[in-house]
């Protein structure tokens, strides 16, 4: 990946912390120094999830991928810029948000309310037809609600983001997320009872 090139390139690694030492605020702190190996514990640690994340943006296998990348790379720039004022996990959603959002505008042929695929790519088996269906239909609900409502949706419940939290990765007030929650599980549970489908978890 570019990621991995961009690591090979760097600088040489100097160790600071003590190796025990492996929380994500301190293998930022270790990064900002130039450490390669904690660079690769954070990526490795939560690739995954960024690319989902960005996944849900894109509804693009490669252009996620090339999003992961990316906001590795810039933590390798910025990692002395991180303060430490939210969760790392944040700070990695919040440069994800960004660079997808810069993928979709280049993206000009492409809808900006790009679909959500909430299925857990880790499902295994052994789920239902019952279980598939709802997916399916509950998938359809969240399609058919503004973009705003359901990265709300997607950053709280699947995400698991607190109010502060997503104030951080969108930039508005906390306010304006709990606003925007309330509207968007209203919004959520009137498709689900006209779809005929339980109430979901979210």
């Amino acid at each position: 990946m570019q990621y991995n090139h961009a690591v090979s390139a760097a600088s040489p690694v100097q160790p600071r912390a003590a190796a025990h030492d492996t929380t994500d605020d301190a293998l930022v702190a270790q990064i900002a120094q130039r450490d390669k190996r904690a660079l690769q514990s954070l990526y490795a640690r939560h690739h995954v999830r960024v690319y989902r994340f960005a996944l849900r943006f894109l509804n693009d296998e490669a252009a996620a991928e090339d999003t992961v990348s990316e906001v590795f790379i810039d933590v390798w720039r910025q990692a002395e810029r991180f303060e430490g004022r939210s969760q790392v996990t944040t700070w990695l959603l919040a440069i994800a948000r960004n660079k997808a959002l810069s993928a979709m505008r280049r993206r000009i042929d492409a809808p900006l309310d790009a679909a959500m695929d909430i299925a857990d790519q880790a499902a295994t088996a052994e789920e239902t037809s019952d279980a598939g269906k709802r997916s399916a239909t509950l998938r359809a609900c969240l399609e058919q609600l503004s973009p705003s409502h359901r990265e709300i949706i997607d950053l709280v419940y699947y995400h698991e983001q607190s109010v502060d939290e997503v104030s951080t990765i969108l930039g508005v007030p906390a306010a304006t997320v709990k606003t925007r929650m309330f509207y968007a599980r209203k919004r959520l549970a009137e498709l689900v009872k006209a779809a005929g489908i339980e109430r979901a978890r979210y």
